[in-house]
């Protein structure tokens, strides 16, 4: 009866002192608020090969801190939006400061929760239509989600699409922006900093492909319409693909020339540094934008295992309809995530 009694007063001061904790958290999110992030040091001592080595230096810069602010999301149901200098600069001031939608975990009161984050990249599309899908509806399963809009998109478009040349030193910028991005999200006082996860589609998973393999600090890693060999998507792909081949041609660039520059953010090239265990990859049996093919190369290049690569009888634009499905996935992979972190190390 005593034992009962104290595990009942322990478990009431841990609450009480849990909701003071969050209470003194959640005053100090509002519009304005700065915090102080430092970026996350990688160890690149195994890499590979000499040629993966360089490649993970050419997609790194200098850990330093950095400065996050909140600013109003005008125009948007997002709550903030999550400002921050990109690691690197463009010709374009507008584009070097990295924007992330803040969808906040609020509890039924609206107050804010204390839980995990999901970093979401978007697809290609200029109004990122599948990317807030994720971001809002996994929100709604009390995550913190925040929608990172890449190089020259949203809030970071300088009103000009860029040229040919430009969009693959902009993928390049956008990996590390996605990198750094986790180390923005960790320092807010809400997220827990023991779960956080990363989540993109088309273009967006193809950029998280190679971060996965750079340097996978999140802590699950959710993959939708993606793959490797960036050279054979550009040559072959059907729709998005085949609009980048048109520009191309159009800019007089001939697609052969840009392998040197692909080859630097080219995911099957850093794929042996994916932790298998933390990545899933979903995967249209049918898609010919990102050919099932080149899925498998990524798949087979990280050795994802079966439970680990999801097969749809879908193509590109179709598999929108195992969206409720993938969700419900996720937020299976994700309690598992956050259960397993909250467990004490084992000695």
């Amino acid at each position: 009866m005593i034992y009962t009694r104290w595990v009942l007063f322990l478990l009431l001061l841990t609450g009480i002192f849990t909701n003071d904790l969050l209470a003194e958290s959640s005053a100090v999110i509002h519009l304005g608020s700065q915090f102080q992030a430092q970026d996350t040091e990688t160890d690149y001592s195994k890499a590979d090969s000499e040629d993966q080595k360089a490649g993970l230096e050419n997609l790194s810069w200098t850990p330093q801190s950095f400065s996050v602010e909140l600013e109003a999301a005008e125009n948007s149901d997002a709550d903030f939006l999550v400002r921050f200098p990109s690691p690197i600069s463009s010709k374009h001031p507008e584009n070097d400061r990295a924007c992330l939608e803040w969808y906040a975990a609020r509890d039924e009161a609206g107050q804010f929760l204390n839980r995990p984050a999901i970093v979401v990249v978007h697809e290609s599309g200029r109004s990122m239509p599948v990317g807030r899908l994720f971001a809002r509806t996994l929100n709604r399963r009390a995550y913190h989600t925040f929608l990172l809009h890449l190089p020259s998109y949203g809030k970071r478009s300088w009103g000009t699409k860029p040229t040919p040349e430009e969009l693959l030193v902009l993928i390049r910028q956008a990996i590390m922006d996605v990198r750094r991005a986790y180390d923005a999200v960790k320092s807010i006082p809400i997220v827990n900093p023991n779960c956080i996860a990363l989540q993109g589609t088309s273009l967006g998973g193809l950029v998280n492909a190679t971060v996965a393999g750079v340097d996978c600090q999140y802590d699950a890693v959710f993959l939708m319409l993606a793959g490797g060999d960036f050279m054979s998507i550009i040559a072959n792909g059907q729709k998005d693909a085949a609009k980048m081949r048109k520009e191309l041609e159009k800019a007089n660039i001939d697609p052969k020339i840009l392998q040197p520059v692909i080859h630097q953010i080219e995911p099957n090239r850093f794929a042996s540094g994916v932790q298998a265990e933390k990545v899933w990859l979903y995967s249209g049996k049918y898609d010919q934008v990102i050919p099932l093919e080149n899925a498998i190369s990524f798949a087979k290049a990280a050795n994802l295992t079966p439970t680990h690569h999801i097969l749809m009888p879908a193509n590109h634009y179709s598999g929108i309809i195992y969206i409720p499905a993938i969700m419900q996935h996720i937020h299976e992979q994700m309690e598992a995530v956050m259960k397993s972190n909250s467990l004490p190390n084992q000695q």
